[in-house]
């Protein structure tokens, strides 16, 4: 097991190490009364991560690992970034995806092109899922937008259904406008 998982299973105080350069930032998550609250903390935890003057790329692979370590009932979660009017795999954490994806194609195609977030209950009732891991049962899809302009969407699959609720979706979007202002806009 390597540093990073060490840490993840301290269930009283969860801290992530992550190097920066040429020194080493350990990013502190802690205990929350509730959703909201963690949501906000990993948020400042993105920001205290990312260093602008790096590509979008390894901030993302980083925010994928963070937010996968200090999420319950998480088996997938990633980022596809548009390119050239399709999805195309970005990092994430879980088992093998598939690489492109059609605008309104999917849960991450659909909430690409309407640029709005996407939240599957159930997604073997919906007709126009794409399969990237077979125990997923619910899903929520956020698009990363900038001056109505996608560049991509973070997209979290769960094992359980109905596994998102409304904390889950402001929390995540919350973490979308920060990810686009210090990775898009630096």
């Amino acid at each position: 097991m390597n540093r990073i998982g060490e840490l993840v299973l301290q269930a009283e105080s969860e801290i992530l190490s992550v190097e920066k350069g040429r020194k080493n930032m350990i990013v502190e998550i802690g205990e929350f009364k509730n959703k909201s609250e963690r949501y906000e903390r990993l948020a400042e935890a993105c920001e205290e991560m990312i260093d602008p003057r790096d590509s979008a790329i390894p901030s993302l692979a980083n925010v994928s690992a963070l937010l996968k370590a200090h999420m319950d009932d998480v088996n997938w979660l990633g980022f596809y970034l548009f390119q050239e009017g399709y999805l195309a795999l970005g990092p994430f954490q879980g088992m093998p995806a598939v690489t492109r994806i059609n605008l309104g194609k999917g849960v991450c195609g659909t909430a690409a092109e309407r640029m709005k977030t996407v939240r599957v209950d159930e997604v073997k009732t919906c007709g126009n899922y794409i399969a990237c891991d077979t125990v997923s049962s619910s899903e929520i899809v956020v698009p990363l937008v900038r001056q109505e302009r996608l560049l991509g969407v973070l997209d979290v699959d769960s094992p359980s259904p109905r596994r998102f609720d409304e904390d889950d979706e402001r929390g995540l979007e919350k973490i979308a406008e920060t990810l686009v202002e210090l990775i898009y806009c630096p």
